[in-house]
């Protein structure tokens, strides 16, 4: 869960508490000028034929509320300087209201008393007939409070990957401005609308990036979880928002939680160290109260704790039923967990093209200290020359598997950046090989011999060759199977397999990601890549090989005859 910096949001009770300047007549306009409308039923409309006023959800009120939050020390004239909050991320699961609550911000942008305008003596009034609106709608100040005023002539951008997903936030906009009570103000179109004194709101995607550079107030953003490097959205809404800020105008994104594999525009927003970007996610992964005794999080894929999952961040969210979206998300999941976790449980989970969803591999983590001198192992190695990370991985007879360490607690994984000339010290490497041999019961060894193939050779030499064998990862066909090995005995409840939970093999196995390449006799195979962003999935390699040698030996009754278990120290 998260809300504004001093955590006032009250999680699962739906209340919270407001103690600092809001732009109330903004909030309360919004409300007034707002219309609802659905596929089913068109324009929601009262008794009298009147539309109805779009009443937001707790959770939404929230945002708002934190979207109008004024700082103490505004003045008149200040226009993005007087928000305390200088654009906002509103993350929620699928069909929660995002698109129709951005369409309402966006209707305030364009005609609402949206800036600051000074503090209030008390009994101002603003008036919509003074803003050629006709409803008679009036608001009138209290001392203190902050006034607000519109934009003098308002441009405005909506951006989303594509028309269909941009229509997510204009459709219900068009509604409230062809149906609101401000209607006369407005000319609307497929593609744009006119908004008074010359204003605009226009669509921008992925087929439109001609619109970006155009001087604008407010940019809103929707799916921000889907822009990426891959489809070259990342660098547009940067450009939408920095021409905003340049106008002393603000931002709006609303998302999904992300992929943790494509390093989004969400993603980046939300690690974002900046204290002027209001963000609220009802994230059950950070909710104390979603979790096991153990202090793990809840598990979408167990039913009593998914209904948890859902009640927490469907609450308050009254259109949604918890039956139809559970059914929704199972279905889903049985081709794309990732995706499902995403849309329904919102949290950020690895999707389609993620080798191991990070969950599989995390709940497998069961640190048990170092492994005991003599104990029989096998082994994998992946090295590099230049750039990429080296490392060795190791599994007991009883299927448990931990990075070795040198006697002073070093683990023997060498990161190139630590280096000069980003070159891994392979003396050191080979002192690592041989602590490994003399400590343990080396059963065997698979290593991917490019750049290290005179090292293999050495290590064949001294240990075995029977021992140390050379196992190329470029063979499509049987890395993928390994990699599969290895994926599908950590899905299996009764899998003997464990780790411990290395935070480096950890962040390699969370950043793989795979790509289809079929085969006659394998259509379902695919090769392991990295996922473009930067990040590493160099220790994913020696662990699939260490896994593979377990297999292996198991399979041909490898391992020696002496009884022989893990110890822990």
């Amino acid at each position: 869960m998260a809300a504004a910096p001093d955590g006032r949001w009250t999680s699962g009770k739906e209340t919270w508490v407001v103690d600092f300047p809001v732009l109330w007549v903004a909030v309360d306009w919004e409300e007034r000028h707002g219309v609802i409308s659905d596929p089913v039923r068109g324009v929601h409309r009262d008794e009298w034929g009147d539309p109805e006023p779009f009443v937001e959800y707790p959770q939404q009120l929230w945002v708002t509320v934190n979207w109008y939050r004024i700082r103490p020390t505004a003045k008149l004239g200040d226009l993005n300087l007087a928000f305390h909050y200088r654009r906002v991320q509103y993350v929620g699961p699928q069909k929660c209201g995002k698109g129709p609550w951005l369409a309402k911000k966006t209707k305030g942008q364009a005609s609402g008393p949206v800036l600051f305008a000074g503090w209030a003596e008390g009994g101002e009034v603003y008036a919509c007939e003074d803003h050629g609106c006709p409803c008679g709608w009036e608001y009138t100040y209290k001392h203190g409070e902050p006034m607000g005023k519109p934009w003098a002539k308002p441009l405005m951008q909506l951006m989303a990957t594509s028309e269909d997903q941009v229509d997510n936030v204009y459709d219900p906009l068009k509604a409230m401005l062809k149906y609101g009570h401000d209607a006369n103000l407005f000319t609307v179109g497929e593609e744009f609308s006119r908004l008074p004194n010359d204003g605009k709101i226009e669509t921008v995607t992925s087929s439109a990036l001609s619109r970006l550079g155009n001087p604008i107030i407010f940019a809103g953003q929707d799916e921000t979880g889907l822009y990426t490097d891959t489809n070259k959205l990342r660098k547009p809404a940067e450009t939408q928002r920095r021409g905003a800020a340049a106008m002393g105008g603000r931002s709006i994104e609303t998302t999904n939680p992300w992929d943790p594999g494509e390093d989004s525009v969400a993603q980046r927003t939300w690690e974002s160290k900046r204290p002027d970007i209001f963000r609220f996610w009802l994230n059950p992964e950070l909710e104390v109260t979603l979790r096991r005794p153990d202090g793990k999080p809840y598990s979408f894929w167990v039913k009593r704790e998914r209904r948890k999952i859902l009640a927490h961040v469907y609450q308050g969210i009254n259109h949604v039923t918890a039956e139809s979206v559970e059914a929704e998300a199972l279905e889903i999941g049985e081709k794309d967990p990732g995706q499902a976790v995403r849309f329904y449980g919102n949290k950020a989970e690895s999707g389609h093209g993620v080798w191991m969803v990070p969950e599989r591999w995390n709940l497998r983590a069961k640190p048990r200290g170092l492994v005991a001198p003599k104990t029989q192992i096998v082994a994998g190695f992946d090295g590099s020359d230049v750039d990429d990370w080296t490392g060795f991985r190791c599994e007991t007879r009883d299927g448990y598997q931990f990075t070795p360490t040198f006697p002073d607690g070093r683990p023997m994984i060498w990161n190139p950046a630590d280096f000069p000339g980003h070159q891994v010290p392979r003396i050191e490497v080979s002192a690592g090989m041989a602590h490994i041999a003399a400590t343990f019961q080396l059963v065997r060894m698979y290593a991917d011999p490019p750049y290290w193939e005179s090292e293999c050779d050495t290590w064949a030499e001294l240990y075995g060759e029977d021992i140390v064998i050379r196992w190329y990862t470029k063979r499509a066909t049987q890395m993928h199977s390994a990699a599969e090995r290895l994926h599908v005995d950590l899905g299996k409840v009764d899998s003997g397999f464990w780790h411990d939970g290395c935070e480096f093999t950890a962040a390699h196995v969370h950043a793989t990601h795979k790509t289809p390449r079929p085969s006659a006799d394998q259509p379902g195979r695919y090769v392991l890549c990295k996922p473009g962003d930067g990040r590493k999935i160099d220790m994913a390699i020696p662990s699939i090989l260490a896994h593979e040698a377990h297999g292996d030996v198991t399979s041909t009754s490898g391992w020696p005859a002496t009884e022989n278990y893990a110890y822990f120290i």
